[in-house]
């Protein structure tokens, strides 16, 4: 087998518009890179593409399309064989939002709302990130080597924790205070597995490596360029190891997971002591599992593919009036920042949209090393979700990767939206607004595109040829 690692800068410029939420935030300064990371694995029949955008989210599929477009085009790996997921760090540059021009024809008062209220994608930006991974892609398929594959998985259960509570009114709030003694129980829960993939040259040496695990990326906070967490496991792993290449990450089913202990009154986990202490932490279980795993050959290298199509949950006539009226109130009067305001907002944006795309397609894609099988989809994910997924697949090693080749907002269990549900991923926006069962059938589609495929065989440590004799230094003893 053949392995190759490549990763390329996209830092963003100070003044760019810095998605992360609904409204419109810019970069003030730089703390550390953003990256494209891109790994290459080659069995001799078929290649596939893991790479990791240091991005809070992606550009819809059909902007994705062109980059996966192009790898095909100038290095021969097939579209389907190339999976690209966003770090989903909340410190990132302008790839993931509208583009105003889409909306050039629009009523005055949807241009407004895009252009002075949402956060919008910078065009140049895109481009250059998007030519950043076919470049990252191509040089790493260029720069494959003779490699030794390994796989294993960690355990981290202190870093991510879940954001959602049972209340003891009946309902689930997100993010509900820290110490807030109206909480029940956690509404979901975390998943701790660290899933790491590794190549070594036969001299020992580590080529690079792929780490898939469930956390959001909001805690470095504030107004600087940064990789968040990630940037610190890429550093951490990399220094520890003496790595030629990048720890490619691929985030996991997170959407419900954070940093953030709301039943804790431990001070607010956020900024770069925290930031560190997550990406430190889940390092420490990737060198783990670095140290420990058997190297072989991890074959076969396959992938599928299946596009689902769910139609847009809209809201009434009557909420869509009442929420028109609360924008067009909120803009004379400068009520702009609230969350009353916000939501309306979006609801006004999703109705346009959808007039124009009431269905939304998603790509639910396999990748398969070996043992190991990276199951995709491009929806922000609830966590119990990727647990189903884990639970019902055939492969040893079940990695779930979320915001991969595309974006499609949250994707919630459907008992969030029952009446003991809440939490504001369950409410109507421009960006979330799938079908309630989309959570379930994406699952259900992941599982059966990993039972189309075969796992390979698990490499196994070496054994002793034969039972040894003692040590003649041993059997001594005792001398009293």
């Amino acid at each position: 087998m053949k392995a190759g690692f490549y990763e390329c800068d996209i830092t963003p410029a100070v003044g760019m518009e810095q998605p992360g939420g609904y409204g419109k935030a810019y970069i003030q300064g730089i703390h550390d890179p953003l990256c494209v990371r891109a790994a290459v694995i080659d069995d001799g029949a078929e290649r596939i593409a893991l790479v990791g955008i240091d991005t809070c989210e992606l550009q819809p599929a059909e902007v994705m399309a062109r980059a996966r477009r192009a790898i095909e085009e100038q290095c021969g790996i097939a579209a389907d064989h190339v999976l690209i997921g966003a770090s989903h760090t909340h410190n990132g540059g302008p790839f993931p939002g509208l583009f105003a021009d889409d909306f050039a024809a629009a009523p005055d008062l949807i241009r407004r709302l895009v252009q002075d209220y949402s956060p919008l994608a910078n065009r140049l930006y895109v481009d250059w990130v998007l030519g950043q991974v076919v470049t990252a892609v191509c040089e790493a398929d260029r720069r494959r080597e003779e490699a030794l594959l390994a796989v294993g998985s960690g355990s981290e259960g202190q870093a991510g924790v879940n954001r959602r509570f049972r209340m003891r009114n009946g309902r689930s709030y997100t993010h509900p205070g820290k110490g807030n003694p109206d909480i029940l129980e956690p509404a979901g829960p975390i998943d701790p597995e660290v899933g790491v993939l590794a190549a070594w040259r036969p001299n020992g040496d580590l080529l690079g490596c792929i780490v898939n695990y469930a956390c959001h990326g909001t805690i470095f906070g504030g107004s600087l360029v940064s990789a968040d967490w990630i940037g610190y496991l890429n550093s951490t792993i990399k220094g520890a190891m003496q790595m030629a290449g990048p720890a490619v990450f691929l985030q996991g089913a997170a959407r419900d997971i954070t940093q953030v202990d709301n039943q804790s009154r431990r001070e607010n986990e956020f900024g770069e002591h925290w930031s560190r202490y997550v990406g430190a932490r889940v390092a420490g279980e990737a060198i783990k599992v670095l140290v420990t795993a058997a190297r072989g050959e991890l074959a076969p290298v396959r992938a599928a593919a299946r596009t689902l199509t769910f139609a847009r949950r809209l809201p009434s006539p009557e909420r869509l009036e009442q929420c028109r009226r609360i924008v067009e109130d909120g803009i004379p009067s400068g009520r702009t920042e609230t969350t009353e305001w916000t939501f309306a907002k979006e609801i006004v944006l999703l109705d346009y949209l959808a007039q124009r795309q009431p269905e939304v397609p998603v790509e639910v894609q396999a990748i398969q090393v070996g043992p190991t099988v990276f199951l995709a989809n491009p929806a922000e994910y609830f966590c119990q979700l990727g647990l189903d997924i884990k639970q019902a697949s055939p492969f040893p090693f079940t990695y779930v990767v979320e915001l991969a080749n595309g974006c499609t907002g949250y994707v919630p269990t459907e008992d969030a939206f029952l009446p003991s549900g809440g939490g504001y991923e369950t409410v109507l926006t421009a960006y979330s607004n799938l079908t309630v069962s989309a959570g379930r059938k994406i699952a259900e589609t992941s599982i059966e595109l990993a039972r189309s495929l075969s796992p390979g065989a698990v490499p196994q440590v070496p054994q002793a040829e034969r039972v040894g004799a003692p040590w003649s230094y041993g059997v001594l003893g005792p001398d009293l």
